[in-house]
Formats: C-alpha cells, sequence, structure tokens
C-alpha cells in the first residue's frame, strides 16, 4: 500500500501543478491582452473591456491562490514517515475505499483503485485524524471502519 500512496502523492502533486500552470498561462495573457489593449483604444468600449479583464484577472488570481494551498499541503506530506495513527498524508482504507488524508482533491484511479482525497477539516478527515486499524467512526449516519493504512 506504500507504493500505492507515493503514486497517488504524486499524481495529485502533477494535478495541482498542471493546474497552476494553466492558471498562470491564463493570468499573462490577461495582462497582456491589457496591456495591449491599452495602447490603442480609448473610450467607454475601452474602459468596460479592461475593468471586465481586471474582474476576470481577480477571479483567477483567486482560483490560483487556492491552488498554491493544495500545492503547499501536498508539499507537506512525506511519503515516508511511519505513524501507528492516522496523520496527513494517510492513505487509509476503510469500508473497501481508498481515502488520501491531504486536502480536497477531485478523485482519482491509480493502478485501478479508485482514491478519493479529503481535507483534514472535512466531517469524515477529522473523524479519521488520530484514529487506528480497527476503529469504527461514524459521519452522517454512515459507519466507517479502518481496515487499513500507511
Amino acid at each position: 500500500m506504500q507504493s500505492l500512496k507515493i503514486k497517488v502523492l504524486a499524481y495529485y502533486r502533477q494535478q495541482v501543478q498542471d493546474k497552476e500552470d494553466a492558471f498562470r498561462d491564463m493570468i499573462d495573457a490577461l495582462t497582456e491582452g491589457a496591456a495591449n489593449d491599452a495602447k490603442g483604444s480609448a473610450g467607454d468600449k475601452h474602459e468596460t473591456a479592461l475593468s471586465m479583464m481586471h474582474l476576470e484577472q481577480e477571479k483567477l488570481n483567486h482560483k490560483l491562490k487556492e491552488i498554491l494551498e493544495q500545492k503547499s499541503v501536498l508539499d507537506k506530506i512525506e511519503t515516508d514517515v511511519v505513524s501507528s495513527k492516522i496523520i496527513l498524508g494517510s492513505l487509509v482504507k476503510a469500508n473497501n475505499m481508498y481515502l488520501f488524508l491531504s486536502t480536497a482533491l477531485p478523485k482519482i484511479v491509480v493502478e485501478g483503485t479508485t482514491v478519493f482525497a479529503l481535507s483534514p477539516q472535512s466531517p469524515l478527515g477529522s473523524k479519521l485524524l488520530g484514529g487506528e486499524q480497527g476503529h469504527e467512526i461514524e459521519v452522517n449516519n454512515t459507519k466507517y471502519i479502518i481496515e487499513e493504512f500507511c
């Protein structure tokens, strides 16, 4: 399961890096577009277009900030740390599901195994933290049994 954890972490790191690169490219394109538009236009239409570009740039910067926060959490995870309790970065098998305690990210499939990434602040994540193999927890009337983790 340790090698699966390493592959899951690498996959999520790459996914977040790809998103960061895409948002940086979009922000750069908007900045360049605004600079080019400022050179040759004047009047109300120009001001409206510039305002729209700035609003879009603010949205993209906000999303980029979220991605950088996700990246920061993933960067804190060390794959060689062994713990007797569930910690940030643990890959947990509960109810035949694999849960990666990191940050909220889309589910992925690695080597035919579906993995759900969840935040330690989520209801399930917060109950898993500090748990041990064999422990039973309940979230939203669903019981989860921790089968194994690494």
